[in-house]
């Protein structure tokens, strides 16, 4: 008799994973060579894990989490690396004429009849995330063979020979591995750290620095060089810093790197931040915003004039909230001009410049010139002086629309530290429309998330801003999440909108006080309640928000 077995959609909807109208939507988007488990991974509306436990109970096949899984890296020469890549698999062990597989898709009988033929065993399956499996196969393949193929061919003194610009040579696919396993593990920085005995390689992922692997000291001079030919930065010089940019194609995806060189006493220091094009390209609700700031952020880029300033430390999301203004602005009927240092993005009908005080184009005489360009909305990457403020705040009060960021610990800080920089407070209060702070917090992993009771610290800190709360979510730490129990990040946001009576109160020169009291009345929405909020809708931790906004 037959065995019929439930088609995937229908047991998705009966688990209570997805609504009826949301499978027949990732249906109708569908093309006839994709997966429908894809499409719905795409639209966001399940999670990996939630697919894997539906295939597991569909099909029968068993799910493995190759975190710390045993694997038999001597499998790595019956498998090659470009099988295992193109059919999203790795082997896991052997077991008497049977080969045990991961995959991300068990039910690709073609890539399983191929591995038996190609093996002479016979193949056992297992269902693992497609991140797993990426990330596995450049832990096993990958380093470890680079490092292996690098040291016996300087042993053979044909490291040399071969130099560092030769495709083959090994320190080249090396440094192409680094970076892909950087992009595999969704990295926003590579840190290359030389140390008195050996090489450090680093890993920022979701704002949290960790090691990946240490290098042989002997690798340290060929590794810079080559990262230097390919960032076009002077491999002679190594007594000062310097900066370059990095474009690669690694399988078939476009790579953008910003270098940086550090000398240190045991050699340069590099430093790779990975630009992720697609982040940068964000809907403004895809950011984070809750419903208010949104409605708010949006009157204030849409307002014909003003100064809107972006502020947080490095690293917390600045650029990305900034495009995704521009992004929303940029129309055939719109002049949009910036200055950067460094263009971090290339956006389609948008003129950049990039600073080069060299030749003296600095942020100040750039935007004087753009002044002559007849722009509608100015983008200035970051006010580092009087100078610089000021020429920004007069183009703001001449008919433009200026946005720029600035290193403040909040969005009131803000208007003390211009008027510190020596801007008159009549120039601020007339010209700023609005300021938003900014931070990233991790989120929690949706894999291994479990409702938990809050602490009693948890609770004093909710009802001391007025909030209350019931259950919180906590990552526990699986496979997905690398165990550290979030993976992704997020925004959290103070937005602080300008009126007439906040004005009044900084032309007057009072405290930041009045100006808090002023905020508070305004309904301002603070760092640390926004973070709040985002703990009690369950996407972070009161742990994370507390790393980055300060209780008061």
């Amino acid at each position: 008799m037959r065995n019929t077995r439930k088609r995937l959609g229908d047991l998705l909807v009966e688990g209570g994973l997805i609504s009826e109208e949301q499978l027949q939507n990732a249906l109708s988007e569908k093309s006839p060579s994709q997966k429908l488990g894809d499409v719905l991974l795409q639209r966001g509306y399940i999670t990996e894990q939630q697919l894997i436990e539906v295939l597991e109970f569909q099909l029968g096949i068993p799910h493995v989490s190759l975190f710390r899984y045993p694997i038999d890296t001597s499998l790595t020469t019956l498998i090659p690396k470009e099988v295992a890549q193109r059919n999203v698999l790795v082997p896991l062990k052997k077991d008497g004429d049977k080969l045990f597989v991961a995959m991300a898709d068990p039910m690709d009988f073609y890539t399983t009849e191929d591995l038996r033929l190609a093996t002479g065993f016979q193949i056992e399956t297992a269902i693992a995330s497609k991140d797993d499996i990426v990330r596995t196969i450049n832990k096993i393949y990958d380093l470890d063979e680079g490092v292996k193929d690098f040291i016996a061919e300087s042993s053979n003194d044909v490291q040399e020979e071969r130099g560092v610009a030769s495709d083959d040579s090994p320190v080249v696919k090396l440094v192409n591995q680094i970076l892909q396993n950087a992009v595999a593990q969704k990295a926003s920085d590579i840190h290359i750290d030389p140390q008195e005995t050996k090489v450090v390689l680093r890993y920022r992922v979701d704002g949290v620095l960790r090691t990946e692997r240490a290098l042989p000291k002997s690798m340290q001079s060929v590794l810079t060089a080559r990262i230097k030919i390919i960032a076009n930065l002077n491999i002679t010089e190594n007594r000062i810093p310097q900066d370059g940019r990095i474009k690669v194609n690694l399988d078939f995806q476009a790579i953008d790197l910003r270098v940086s060189t550090l000398p240190t006493v045991y050699g340069e220091k590099i430093v790779m931040r990975v630009l992720d094009l697609s982040g940068a390209l964000n809907d403004l609700p895809q950011l984070g915003f809750n419903k208010v700031n949104l409605e708010r952020f949006v009157k204030l880029i849409e307002s014909p004039t003003g100064i809107v300033l972006i502020t947080g430390p490095t690293g917390s999301g600045k650029s990305s909230t900034l495009y995704a203004a521009l992004n929303r602005l940029n129309s055939d009927d719109v002049n949009i001009i910036t200055i950067e240092d460094p263009v971090e993005y290339r956006l389609d009908g948008i003129n950049q410049i990039q600073v080069n005080s060299n030749v003296g184009m600095t942020f100040a005489s750039g935007l004087r010139a753009i002044l002559r360009q007849d722009p509608n909305v100015i983008m200035v990457g970051e006010i580092r002086d009087q100078e610089t403020a000021n020429v920004a705040i007069r183009a703001s009060l001449t008919g433009h629309l200026v946005f720029s960021t600035l290193h403040t610990n909040d969005s009131l800080g803000t208007i003390s530290r211009l008027i510190d920089m020596g801007v008159e407070p009549f120039l601020v209060a007339s010209s700023l429309s609005g300021v938003v702070a900014q931070r990233l917090v991790r989120k929690v992993c949706k894999d291994c998330a479990k409702d938990d009771l809050p602490t009693n610290r948890e609770l004093e800190i909710f009802a001391k801003r007025g909030i209350t709360i019931e259950k919180v979510k906590r990552g526990v730490g699986c496979g997905t999440c690398n165990m550290t129990g979030y993976r992704g990040r997020i925004a959290i946001h103070e937005l602080l909108e300008l009126n007439d009576d906040m004005r009044r109160v900084i032309m007057d020169g009072e405290s930041l006080t009045k100006l808090r009291e002023m905020a508070i009345k305004n309904r301002t929405i603070f760092l640390i309640d926004d973070g709040l909020l985002k703990v009690k809708q369950g996407v972070t931790t009161t742990e994370e928000v507390l790393r980055v906004a300060i209780a008061e």
